[in-house]
């Protein structure tokens, strides 16, 4: 028996080893990776570069401490500062980490507002982390439950429902942010209308709030934009990153512009951890090949392959709800529980997810490409019809 605490539902497969799209477990099997490790493998497994750029950064130095100037941090901000038109970051280890620091942000903004109980409006089937505060700001109640009393200053209303909002604003007079996942991913890969984006700003703007944007999962350069709030040509105050920020190399961070711009000094947050060398240099490596190998772009085509190809393969199949998503972040609802789906897959050699009890979630690598979906498209349908057939 393990001496691990039972914390995670555990597939009985190991891994020793992986190359690109692919990962080996220890019996020697070959799997295709369409799940990257839940959107963090940005690079895939064992990318050259990382690699490389990892080992020669802990072959100089690991960590400082925030004691110090670490150059690789402020190398990190200046690149995010620049690729999300915010002004300043903080560095941490974690999207809930991230996700914690802007729950702060916003309620030291309220609090310098006069505000005594600041509250910020969050989405139903949201998920923002297991922490305290971001456990509450959830819109999941069996993540929940059983950890109460939850943090209070939280107002939820449903996604994508921009009257829900104003609706709220009408009467709570202590609002001072909504917090939005551009594309909720644990809650089952449901994407914020681009109309709504713009009008959800518009009504921060009018009501002094500040609009904070948790990219967690769909940012870097994950929906073909480099976060998911530039589809629809709009700037958040505060975003939030992890994930597939260090390509598996943990780090996250909290960006900050507009409202929320300049409101932390010394004293006011902090991490021990947060932004040492080795994991900026993972980030930085992670941007830069991003950027050299035009693998943004390669997100958007290759996702909308394999959304084509699936809506190809499944058409008409009864039970398949809904293919829906954006670049390689993609979502198949069915009409019934599919957990099942992930064991079948292993045995097919095909690693995917199961989210929200009845949607397939498919978060490849970047360096996903034709040949992978050549693959994923026929192996998953197969399965797909196979299940919903018994």
């Amino acid at each position: 028996m393990s001496t691990l605490m039972n914390t995670y539902a555990r597939l009985p497969v190991a891994f020793s080893h992986g190359q690109g799209c692919r990962i080996t477990d220890t019996a020697g099997k070959e799997y295709l990776d369409a799940l990257s490790g839940i959107a963090v493998n940005t690079l895939g497994h064992a990318h050259p570069r990382l690699v490389a750029a990892i080992a020669g950064q802990a072959g100089r130095l690991l960590h400082v401490s925030n004691l110090f100037r670490v150059v690789e941090q402020e190398q990190l901000a200046d690149r995010l500062t620049a690729l999300s038109g915010l002004s300043e970051v903080f560095v941490c280890n974690s999207g809930c980490e991230a996700n914690e620091a802007a729950i702060k942000l916003a309620r030291f903004y309220g609090h310098k507002k006069g505000i005594e109980s600041p509250a910020i409006i969050v989405m139903e089937k949201a998920f923002h982390g297991r922490t305290m505060a971001t456990l509450s700001a959830t819109g999941n109640r069996k993540t929940q439950a059983g950890f109460e009393p939850l943090v209070s200053g939280f107002v939820r209303v449903p996604y994508d429902d921009i009257a829900a909002i104003r609706a709220v604003a009408e009467h709570n007079h202590n609002v001072v942010a909504v917090m939005l996942e551009i594309i909720q991913g644990e809650g089952g890969i449901f994407l914020a209308g681009e109309s709504y984006q713009r009008e959800l700003r518009a009504l921060c703007d009018e009501k002094g709030w500040m609009l904070i944007c948790d990219e967690v999962q769909c940012g870097m350069a994950r929906t073909g934009q480099w976060f998911g709030y530039q589809h629809a040509g709009i700037l958040p105050d505060v975003v939030t990153l992890a994930k597939g920020l260090g390509s598996g190399v943990p780090i996250g961070a909290c960006l900050a512009g507009g409202k929320a711009a300049g409101l932390f000094g010394p004293g006011n947050h902090g991490s021990t951890f947060g932004g040492n060398p080795l994991a900026c240099t993972a980030a930085l490596t992670t941007l830069d090949v991003i950027e050299q190998d035009q693998l943004m772009a390669k997100a958007e085509r290759t996702g909308e392959l394999i959304r084509q190809g699936l809506n190809e393969q499944l058409a008409g199949v009864t039970g398949v709800v809904q293919i829906r998503g954006k670049g390689l972040m993609i979502g198949i609802e069915l009409d019934r529980s599919c957990g099942d789906l992930v064991k079948q897959g292993l045995e097919a050699g095909l690693i995917i997810n199961v989210t929200a009890d009845k949607v397939i979630r498919l978060l490849p690598a970047l360096m996903f490409g034709e040949a992978e979906v050549r693959e994923l498209v026929p192996k998953l349908a197969a399965l797909v019809k196979k299940f919903l057939a018994t």
